[in-house]
């Protein structure tokens, strides 16, 4: 069974960085989307960010030029690095794998940026 952990998130002041992680625990990046995704309690859960196996990546229109996805498959990991974050990017964000045989989320990680 494939399992997801997120890490990296944390309390940052408006206009800092921060960068998640997302470890996979089998070898299945190179076959599968990758995608990080956002959500703020009592509304739905956002994708930020999309990376398929062949490398080719989406963003939502409020990370473009911000947020940047990358994946490391020697290592089974995803990052997202956030720059110049906003009050308004405080969320729980998720990491998710999915391809034609699995769909998969990992636990969360809290992200809090204050004004």
């Amino acid at each position: 069974q494939v399992q997801l952990v997120e890490s990296g998130g944390g309390l940052v002041q408006a206009g800092g960085s921060l960068r998640l992680s997302c470890v996979a625990s089998g070898n299945i990046f190179s076959r599968s989307t990758m995608g990080w995704y956002r959500q703020v309690p009592g509304k739905q859960r956002d994708l930020v960010a999309s990376i398929s196996g062949g490398g080719s990546t989406n963003y939502a229109d409020f990370a473009k030029g911000r947020f940047t996805i990358s994946s490391d498959i020697a290592k089974n990991t995803m990052y997202l690095e956030m720059n110049s974050l906003k009050p308004e990017d405080t969320a729980i964000y998720y990491c998710r794998l999915n391809n034609l045989l699995i769909d998969v989320w990992g636990q969360g990680t809290q992200v809090t940026v204050s004004s």
